[in-house]
């Protein structure tokens, strides 16, 4: 507020909605660091969507907003897993699942989307899984 940031404020300020908004419907139950990147994920996910949107109507003023905010609410996201890295770790769950085929995606993508969960957006999981069991 002091630094006069409009966009970082207005992602935070939704952000916290949101937070709010998942303690309301667990009804005080204790909100989970998991639920809450799920949160940021899927905020950003939103941002992102929509600045593609935006940009194909030609609203570049709308585009640059939504982009803007992403980044804000990426800074409160976990590292995120370089392609390099990703491929590493589901080596490594392929290898552990004993997967074989494109028939073992759905076991395959279970046990990754869990495990790295935060650290990767679904898209990315799951575009690598295919590339290394085709």
């Amino acid at each position: 507020m002091r630094d006069k940031d409009r966009v970082a404020l207005d992602s935070l300020r939704a952000v916290k909605a949101q937070i709010i908004l998942l303690q309301t419907e667990a009804r005080g139950a204790e909100v989970t660091a998991e639920q809450e990147i799920a949160i940021l994920q899927r905020m950003i996910k939103q941002r992102k969507d929509s600045y593609e949107q935006f940009t194909a109507q030609g609203r570049t003023d709308l585009a640059e907003v939504e982009e803007a905010q992403s980044k804000v609410i990426e800074k409160f996201l976990p590292k995120q897993l370089s392609a390099e890295e990703l491929e590493s770790e589901i080596k490594k769950i392929i290898s552990k699942t004993g997967a074989e085929s494109l028939k073992d995606l759905g076991k395959v993508m279970g046990v990754a989307s869990k495990a790295l969960a935060g650290k990767s957006d679904g898209k990315s999981i799951s575009e690598m899984v295919k590339k290394l069991l085709s």
